[in-house]
């Protein structure tokens, strides 16, 4: 078959080998679609293949974390003037928009290879005769994921193509731009969908899609869209989890898929490629090889580009006192000679340098309550809120919420996400769906450029002087797709 823009036949047909570890997936070209959907295994098989781009998406240079938390004022870059071979962060950072940035694209590839897969899984499983249980199990994790993946690109890039079948032909890679309510409706039939077939978190194995997790991807559609009374309506449904005691041994890579967990991309430690290190990517740089053993404990190698997602002053300073949380999110070590701040959430022990244990977390219940506190007080039940809210807040070991209007509770709210979600995403797309984005961000760009070495620039640097003039909320559609597709 031939290949046809990023959804291609390659990129769908990744095949795992385990139901038990579905991880481990071997070659993407090894198989053809039409030869291999047979049976069960083969149909366990390819839905392991499904959540593979996830991996990719949430570590190392992709973008969900440089498109969620670098381009907010969480998280900044520390400039190495004397490393010029990475500033495409700087870019995301900066609101300097070009097109044709690899980031975006990534994320929009990463995005549509499960699609793709999903899709691929979807068309003849209806016509596989095998455990019905299963294939229930198994359909409603591809919708789920295509649910998920659309989610992201609807928020961060608007109108997009949206597949919905296999692509077979040429015709058929290139489909004109679906409204962002066409979007959303196609996420909630298969989120709906997903959430009635999967089972709960006891009922799944580890680290695999679940109603929960489905029912948050709802949830967060009908807040995204103001639709407070549906949201409330998922919000409540979703049960079987709970807040740990302790917010440090939420991320404590050996209790990964806790209680708490409501979905999480996993990674493994060791050599088989699937370690994580995104702590690595944002490590303060230049650091040298003694610096960064001196918090990894391990034999280490000296580092020389540039540091991202280095947390800013702001989001420093937006911990309360005694927020137990601040130390545990946020450490501070010698880079080149000088403190700097890192995430140290994400810090854990590890036995190879840039091959860590650490899963990256999607949807917890910390967030669950927070988002049933912002419905509850768009909804007029401040007592709701308030109580959900300072659930939240009483295990970061701080005093019940003073706030008592609904605006008071709402900032409230706003703020606890900022600190309780800190690191994980959440910062860009809150201040977008709250219609901040551009007050917030384009006062952060008037410090920076005030006081550039507050944000880690050297002595004479600074912020380029077209950064932050403009603030769009979405990002452009990557040109090397806009240059394939005609309906662009």
């Amino acid at each position: 078959m031939k290949q046809y823009n990023i959804i291609t036949l390659a990129s769908l047909v990744v095949l795992g080998v385990s139901c038990s570890d579905f991880l481990n997936i071997p070659s993407e070209t090894s198989l053809s679609s039409e030869t291999y959907y047979k049976t069960q295994s083969d149909f366990e098989q390819a839905v392991n293949g499904a959540y593979a781009p996830l991996r990719g998406l949430y570590n190392g240079n992709e973008g969900a974390w440089a498109m969620g938390e670098l381009r907010s004022d969480n998280t900044t870059y520390k400039f190495n003037p004397n490393d010029r071979g990475t500033i495409q962060g700087e870019y995301i950072k900066d609101f300097i928009e070009e097109s044709d940035n690899t980031i975006p694209l990534n994320k929009w590839v990463s995005n549509y290879s499960i699609i793709s897969r999903v899709n691929y899984i979807l068309e003849p499983i209806d016509d596989i005769t095998f455990d019905k249980g299963v294939k229930r199990n198994l359909k409603g994790q591809a919708l789920f994921l295509r649910s998920f993946a659309y989610l992201d690109l609807v928020q961060y890039f608007g109108s997009v193509p949206l597949h919905l079948k296999p692509v077979k032909s040429e015709a058929e890679a290139t489909l004109p731009l679906s409204s962002v309510e066409q979007i959303y409706h196609q996420i909630i039939l298969d989120a709906g969908t997903a959430s009635q077939m999967l089972p709960g978190k006891d009922e799944q194995e580890s680290g695999r899609a679940t109603k929960g997790a489905a029912q948050m991807v709802l949830a967060n559609v009908y807040i995204n869209l103001k639709q407070w009374g549906k949201a409330d309506s998922v919000l409540n449904q979703i049960t079987g989890y709970e807040l740990l005691a302790d917010y440090n041994s939420v991320f404590d890579t050996n209790n990964k898929n806790n209680k708490e967990s409501i979905f999480e991309i996993q990674y493994k430690e060791g050599t088989e490629g699937y370690a994580s290190s995104f702590f690595y990517t944002f490590l303060p740089q230049p650091i040298t090889a003694e610096e960064i053993s001196a918090i990894t404990g391990i034999t280490e190698n000296s580092r020389n580009v540039e540091g991202y997602n280095i947390p800013t002053p702001d989001i420093i300073a937006a911990y309360e006192p005694g927020d137990l949380r601040k130390d545990i999110s946020v450490g501070i070590l010698t880079a080149n000679g000088e403190p700097c701040p890192y995430i140290k959430k994400y810090c854990h022990s590890h036995a190879l340098s840039g091959n860590t244990n650490d899963n990256w977390p999607v949807y917890r219940y910390a967030e669950t309550l927070l988002f049933k506190a912002e419905v509850a007080n768009e909804l007029d039940r401040p007592e709701d809120a308030l109580q959900y809210l300072n659930e939240v807040r009483d295990r970061a070991g701080l005093t019940s919420s003073a706030a008592s209007t609904k605006e008071e509770i709402r900032e409230a709210i706003f703020q606890e996400r900022r600190v309780e979600l800190a690191f994980e995403n959440k910062r860009w797309l809150d201040l977008v769906r709250s219609g901040k984005a551009e007050e917030v961000m384009k006062a952060y760009g008037k410090r920076v450029k005030l006081n550039p070495q507050a944000y880690y620039f050297p002595e004479g640097y600074t912020v380029a002087s077209s950064a932050y003039l403009q603030i769009p909320l979405l990002f452009d559609l990557p040109a090397s797709e806009a240059a394939l597709n005609p309906y662009f």
